[in-house]
C-alpha cells in the first residue's frame, strides 16, 4: 500500500527544479516541490509526501496525528522503508529527485 507520509522541511535547494530536503523521523530525502509551486513551503513547514513528491502542506498537528495513525496501523515502517527506497541520498547530486528509473529527463 502507497501512504503520503509526513515530513519536515530542512532545507529548500536553490536551483529550477524546486527541490527540498525533508526530514522524516530522522531521514532525511530530497523530494519534489514542484505540486505546491503556488505555495512553496519554506524551511520548517511540514508536507505530505508521496513517492518522493511533496503533495500538500500540513500542520505539525496533522503530522503528528498522520504518524500516529500509520503507527497505529502497522503501517509505520513500510512507509519509512517506502521513504528510504526513494533513492534521493542527500549525497546525490543537486540536479533533483532520481526517478524510480533512474533516468532524468533532459
Amino acid at each position: 500500500m502507497c501512504l503520503a507520509i509526513p515530513g519536515k522541511i530542512v532545507e529548500l535547494i536553490a536551483g529550477p527544479n524546486l527541490v527540498g530536503v525533508v526530514e522524516v523521523t530522522g531521514v532525511r530525502r530530497k523530494v519534489q516541490l514542484g505540486l505546491l509551486e503556488d505555495d512553496m513551503p519554506k524551511i520548517g513547514d511540514w508536507v505530505l509526501i508521496h513517492v518522493g513528491f511533496a503533495m500538500s502542506k500540513i500542520s505539525e498537528r496533522d503530522a503528528a496525528e498522520q504518524m500516529r495513525l500509520l503507527t497505529a496501523l502497522g503501517e509505520a515502517e513500510q512507509v519509512m522503508e517506502e521513504v528510504r527506497g526513494y533513492g534521493f541520498e542527500d549525497s546525490a547530486d543537486r540536479a533533483g529527485p532520481v526517478p524510480l528509473n533512474g533516468k532524468h529527463h533532459a
